[in-house]
């Protein structure tokens, strides 16, 4: 496990902060969801690039599907 020090405006972090309590969850674990929730993003548009370059429309929708439903899920 790796430890990261950031830098944050204090606005922003009190926000966070307010987030985490409103969750119930520490700030490690509110920046843990966020990080995840970011990278699996990124997969997802990385995937979705490699697949619109081979030209599978098919696949490409498919995947924005599954993302729209994600991002769904995520909201509720």
């Amino acid at each position: 496990m790796s430890t990261l020090t950031i830098r944050l405006p204090d606005d922003t972090a009190e926000r966070l902060k307010a987030l985490a309590r409103s969750r119930r969850l520490s700030m490690n674990k509110l920046v843990e969801e966020l990080s995840a929730q970011a990278l699996s993003a990124w997969d997802t548009e990385n995937h979705f690039r490699a697949l619109a370059a081979t030209g599978s429309v098919q696949q490409a929708l498919a995947i924005l599907d599954r993302s729209d439903a994600e991002d769904r899920a995520a909201t509720h």
